[in-house]
């Protein structure tokens, strides 16, 4: 079972304008991922919430890109992410941009993506890094409660986990925006200090065979031990009694 603290009701806003240096999270996320729109490839995208329908992902070469949520502008399909109006295995690639930071149920939100997703299709997601400036927001009492310190927080570590658990290989983890009232960051900051990044993103693929295979065990066999040729233990007998 999910802690209780991960159940509770949060509200998922419904742009990025809507956080304090919204603009600045929103172009920082589409150039960390600007050189890997390309390597997708497939059918269908399908970008989950509306902060994923917000990102320019133009330079993807899928063209059918779908935008899903429950409400807000700009949507193809509305519909609830624990319950995605998709047959299994009928997407080639999902964008979840801070989507499990506004999720109820973040695991079950992570399954269901994983229903919908091709093997190896690939799963691009994002959140706000804890250990950053924005996570020590979310400690102080007045500030706590808007956005985005409202948000869940997971660990690099932590989102790993998860997506070890469902067999994904992480092909890109990246740590940014050191500094979120700057339009880059802070770049000196983000380059020496990309840990204290407040945005972390990941792109991983969808395997369905273990990543690191065990080796078969094969039983030893006792080996005899050789002979000579046209050798045999009468011939050996016979030769030591005519030494005798």
């Amino acid at each position: 079972m999910l802690p209780a603290r991960t159940r509770k009701k949060i509200t998922a806003p419904a742009s990025w304008d809507a956080f304090p240096c919204g603009e600045y999270y929103r172009a920082a996320l589409e150039r960390q991922l600007q050189a890997w729109w390309g390597k997708l490839y497939g059918f269908h995208l399908l970008k989950i919430g509306n902060l994923s329908a917000e990102l320019d992902t133009s330079g993807c070469p899928i063209s059918h890109q779908v935008n899903v949520a429950e409400r807000g502008e700009n949507l193809h399909v509305q519909g609830s992410q624990y319950q995605l109006p998709f047959a299994h295995k009928s997407v080639d690639a999902c964008l979840l941009a801070h989507t499990l930071a506004y999720a109820e149920d973040p695991h079950r939100t992570l399954r269901e993506v994983d229903r919908v997703l091709i093997d190896d299709g690939w799963l691009v997601l994002s959140s706000f890094n804890p250990l950053s400036l924005v996570g020590i927001a979310k400690l102080v009492p007045l500030v706590r409660k808007r956005q985005p310190y409202v948000s869940q927080m997971f660990t690099q570590t932590r989102l790993l986990d998860w997506l070890g658990l469902l067999n994904y290989e992480v092909m890109m983890k990246s740590r940014f925006q050191v500094l979120p009232w700057c339009a880059k960051g802070g770049k000196t900051l983000s380059t020496h200090l990309p840990a204290l990044g407040c945005m972390t993103v990941m792109v991983a693929r969808k395997r369905t065979l273990p990543l690191t295979p065990s080796a078969k065990k094969v039983p030893a066999r006792r080996q005899a031990i050789p002979q000579a040729v046209g050798a045999s233990s009468k011939s050996y007998r016979k030769d030591h009694q005519s030494e005798d």
